[in-house]
């Protein structure tokens, strides 16, 4: 029987891609999923779930594609990933599930990503809007019989896996991955959860921080529909250390407290000239763009201002999406000014590709030393100097050296710093007691997510600096265990 190949994601083309926000992939046909998951070998000792934080129960769903039982797959993702379609779109299953597939050790991996994909998008698609629940949290259901209860069903189940006394109320503090996750987790547990979020929309950084054609936001709204489902309530414009503190929260009847806020602090280089118009550090620029809607000025309030000539800063995953954007934008040239080599890029190689595709430069081995603007303060040149690979440094990557009288002069009129975030340090310095890192992330323990505050508990970006989406969901996760505890047990949670 001839092995059957990894199948290959239907793509928009570059040439039309450019001049729209539209989604780039375009997800699995049927057949094509099918044709992927019988790939699927069916591990007795599956290596590929050592490598999910969320712990989704791999060739399970998989097996379940494969006999064209779409319905199921998706009640098997759901078990445990309460986000799949963002994860199957944004994840870097190639570093985690797919690189210990065994079909990659001698050829490609199973596409793990893509299937769990096609199954969220099988659910989207196939989905009957129920009438809202009460307080108003919508429910939904799949077709006549449903692989997602509503809270209806739940509350009138036989048999609940939870007791009446889980009926606390617990507090999430930010909207993103980790935040969700915990909320969603520790609802199906039966607690009562409110997430409090400091913007106008739910999502954190799936809405504000990734681009509308990698993540489509009716797909975030989709998935955050289902863990309101759940009875999770999300109250908006609410910023935790200012509109209300988190003793103000205790002081409401919430037993424990998870912070999920992200690193929403920006990092720049510290060169003469970065104060100069025109020049954005990412997480404005993408906010602006994503959340503000500023592509549609004027239809929408919030400006965006594009140069013929970008340079981004950067050559992780957000700087790829601050170059692709600025293509959409109207941009001529767009080019990626990174001090190492393409090797040490930490962006996904999918995402590095697309750029190439659509037109973005990359200047490597190359560093900004300083920004030059006209007499009215904007930009239009920044000088550089190129860099060659020494040793390795603490990351494991050969640290950039600078060449000696090796400056030039590139002609840019708009830069967009995508060099890193920080832990956001608006609700950790109000608490006190709370240990914070010398980075200013909260400490927390690498299990539980509890923090030095009895009762506080925090994951993802906040706990660990920017890392992936799929990383704070497990964080979320595993706080969500130990939140149950820490409750069940009166105050007390094993470290």
């Amino acid at each position: 029987m001839e092995k059957i190949p990894r199948q290959k994601m239907p793509m928009r083309d570059a040439k039309e891609r450019i001049k729209n926000f539209f989604s780039v992939a375009l997800g699995y046909t049927k057949e094509q999923a099918i044709l992927e998951a019988k790939r699927c070998i069916q591990c007795k000792k599956p290596a590929c779930m050592k490598g999910c934080p969320v712990e989704v129960n791999i060739p399970g769903f998989i097996k379940k594609i494969a006999e064209g039982d779409f319905e199921s797959a998706v009640k098997i993702l759901k078990e445990k990933n309460n986000l799949p379609a963002i994860c199957g779109r944004v994840c870097p299953q190639e570093t985690q599930c797919e690189i210990e597939c065994i079909l990659g050790k001698k050829g490609e991996p199973v596409a793990i990503g893509r299937l769990e994909r096609f199954a969220a998008d099988w659910e989207k698609k196939n989905r009957i809007q129920d009438t809202p629940m009460d307080q108003g949290q919508a429910g939904y259901r799949i077709s006549a019989t449903s692989t997602t209860e509503t809270l209806a069903d739940r509350e009138t189940s036989a048999d609940r896996q939870y007791s009446e006394d889980k009926k606390a109320k617990v507090a999430v503090v930010g909207s993103g991955p980790a935040g969700l996750t915990c909320a969603a987790d520790l609802a199906k547990m039966g607690y009562k959860v409110t997430i409090f979020e400091s913007l106008h929309l739910p999502g954190g950084v799936l809405m504000y921080g990734i681009p509308e054609f990698r993540l489509p936001k009716a797909i975030v709204e989709h998935e955050i529909d289902y863990i309101k489902s759940l009875g999770v309530e999300i109250k908006y414009n609410m910023v935790i250390a200012k509109t209300k503190t988190i003793q103000d929260l205790f002081d409401e009847g919430y037993k424990a407290i998870f912070i999920g806020t992200g690193a929403g602090l920006p990092q720049f280089l510290g060169i003469p000239g970065e104060n100069l118009k025109e020049i954005y550090s990412a997480n404005e620029f993408l906010t602006r763009v994503n959340l503000m809607k500023a592509y549609k000025f004027p239809e929408y309030d919030t400006p965006i201002k594009i140069g013929r000539k970008v340079a981004v800063i950067g050559a992780g995953n957000v700087a790829m999406d601050s170059a692709r954007v600025s293509l959409r934008l109207g941009a001529e040239e767009v080019h990626i000014v990174y001090r190492r080599s393409e090797k040490e890029m930490p962006a996904r190689l999918e995402e590095i590709e697309n750029a190439k595709e659509e037109g973005v430069k990359f200047f490597l081995l190359t560093a900004p030393t300083k920004f030059i603007g006209d007499e009215n303060r904007n930009i239009n040149k920044m000088e550089c100097i190129k860099m060659e690979l020494g040793e390795p440094d603490s990351s494991g990557r050969r640290r950039p050296v600078p060449i000696k009288n090796s400056e030039f002069i590139m002609e840019v009129d708009t830069v967009v710093m995508a060099i890193g975030q920080s832990p956001n340090p608006l609700v950790p310095k109000t608490i006190p007691g709370l240990q914070v890192g010398k980075h200013g992330n909260i400490v927390t323990d690498e299990k539980t997510g509890a923090t030095s505050v009895p009762g506080i508990f925090a994951g993802g970006d906040i706990a660990t600096g920017a890392a992936t989406v799929i990383d704070a969901m497990g964080a979320g996760k595993r706080a969500a265990r130990a939140i149950d505890e820490y409750i069940q047990k009166g105050g007390k949670v094993e470290r």
